[in-house]
């Protein structure tokens, strides 16, 4: 393999990047990079802009195949891609959606500054590690038995609601309020079930983490007002992480499904990584409806871990959730379908939108955007890596014409998880962080040094591209205190 990729791209403007239909004979449509040149120049390097390609041969694709600035290579589609489908003659793929299915993102504000956080900062982390279980295979803080994980599947955090782990206006800060309402659990496997009964507030390994945050600037102030983040040194918690073990089986079960699924329905690809069934299919339904209860595991997830992390701050500082004011800011997902309604080449579309590793990014007005934030757009949470700092943005209105309403997801990485291996050893990472103030209680080494900062790209410039290109408009920075790493 070359060193790096050296298909033709087209430069539309200072941040858009297109792959010409003409690269490839079996391409529908154009690929697009939101990238500015200096990031085009990494992009090419891990060959990602071939999976765009890619992604611009599928059956009944809407628009342009798209990769955001945090893109990288990922299974099938890029980290950062997002494709719409025709919601009548396109197709469901469940290696363009992501094995961890609703992979996302929670911001949990409080009333508390540094000042009051720094003298109980490590006993917060500890007491957040020790409540919020982390690391590979491991079990949650919960055990539910089959019926209550139906339940939670299939109605989302309703489901954590009636159960005393989430306040009744929790869900009103969650994207699509916490559920996705076609969620079937028959068409989960055992295996899946199996699986994720265990794992129900768990925080998992690789880049998954909790993370005690303070505002450190702001950009805009009316969108952190509205948002309740608008003070400097202001103490927020950020989680992320997704649907675990549960997520994982629907992803191989119906990747499998859909590689028998390309030959019935006599569909060609130029990478089986994207194998794929049409939405109307017997297929297509039975993966949208599993899918849908891995993204209800996974709100429920964050909901657990929410609950944790609101109880160690209660037990360390002898106040109450409520009183320190540890309501949710928003929790957005990133990988995930959504069916929407978009306008392409002034024509409107009922689509099915993949993103994978890439954020949704409403407008305000839009009807999906919560009703507390209707006057500023959408929340969208930025992580970084957890050396250097975090954002908060709001989506905008060019973001539906240019994006379908998308964004980055995080910084993205540029050097691969056994690259880093090879790079960083713990004890410096360790001592880096501790020499910046940041205190980190981690499960394991290796998760210390796949997730180390130099492994990722600055993610200010990924924040600035996706601001430049009318996709974001930055709110507020956020700069790491404590972490917890599975």
């Amino acid at each position: 393999m070359p060193e790096e990729w050296t298909g033709p791209t087209e430069q539309l403007d200072e941040f858009r990047f297109v792959i010409p239909k003409s690269y490839k004979p079996t391409m529908r449509t154009e690929g697009l990079i939101f990238a500015d040149v200096k990031m085009m120049e990494q992009v090419k390097k891990d060959f990602a802009p071939e999976q765009v390609a890619n992604v611009a041969t599928m059956p009944g694709i809407v628009g342009r195949a798209m990769a955001m600035p945090d893109i990288h290579w990922g299974y099938g589609m890029p980290i950062g891609g997002v494709a719409a489908f025709g919601y009548d003659e396109g197709v469901l793929s469940p290696g363009a959606t992501g094995y961890d299915v609703n992979c996302g993102v929670r911001l949990i504000r409080t009333g508390l500054t540094e000042n009051e956080v720094r003298p109980k900062l490590k006993e917060l982390v500890d007491t957040c590690f020790h409540n919020v279980p982390s690391g590979v295979g491991e079990g949650g803080i919960v055990k539910v038995d089959r019926k209550d994980l139906q339940r939670l599947a299939e109605s989302g955090v309703r489901w954590a609601v009636e159960n005393s782990y989430a306040w009744s206006e929790d869900p009103e800060h969650i994207e699509a309020n916490g559920c996705l309402e076609d969620a079937d659990f028959s068409k989960v496997s055992d295996r899946a079930i199996a699986r994720g009964k265990d794992q129900v507030g768990s925080l998992g390994a690789g880049n998954h983490f909790v993370e005690i945050q303070k505002v450190d600037r702001v950009y805009d102030e009316a969108a952190a007002r509205a948002m309740g983040i608008s003070q400097l040194g202001q103490v927020c918690v950020m989680v992320h992480t997704g649907s675990r073990g549960f997520g994982h089986q629907i992803a191989t079960d119906y990747i499998a499904t859909t590689e028998h699924a390309i030959k019935k329905y006599g569909i060609e690809l130029p990478d089986r990584q994207l194998a794929c069934a049409p939405i109307q299919s017997p297929e297509g339904q039975d993966y949208w409806k599993a899918m849908s209860c891995g993204a209800n595991f996974a709100w429920n997830n964050r909901q657990l871990i929410t609950h944790g992390v609101r109880n160690a701050f209660k037990s360390v500082l002898h106040r109450s959730p409520e009183d320190l004011g540890m309501g949710i800011v928003y929790d957005v997902c990133h990988n995930i379908v959504k069916i929407e309604e978009h306008t392409v080449d002034g024509k409107r579309w009922k689509v099915a939108v993949h993103r994978k590793g890439a954020t949704r990014a409403f407008p305000p007005g839009h009807p999906e955007t919560p009703a507390a934030y209707k006057s500023v757009g959408q929340p969208v949470l930025i992580p970084g890596d957890m050396g250097t700092c975090s954002f908060v943005l709001v989506g905008l209105p060019t973001a539906m014409e240019r994006s379908f309403g998308s964004s980055c997801h995080g910084a993205g990485r540029q050097m691969s998880r056994k690259a880093a291996e090879r790079m960083f050893r713990p004890n410096e990472v360790v001592k880096a962080l501790n020499e910046k103030g940041i205190y980190l209680h981690a499960a394991s080494k290796a998760g210390i040094v796949e997730e180390a900062p130099g492994a990722y790209k600055d993610v200010e410039h990924v924040v600035r591209v996706a601001e430049g290109a009318g996709l974001t408009k930055i709110v507020a920075r956020m700069v790491p205190l404590g972490v917890v790493k599975g």
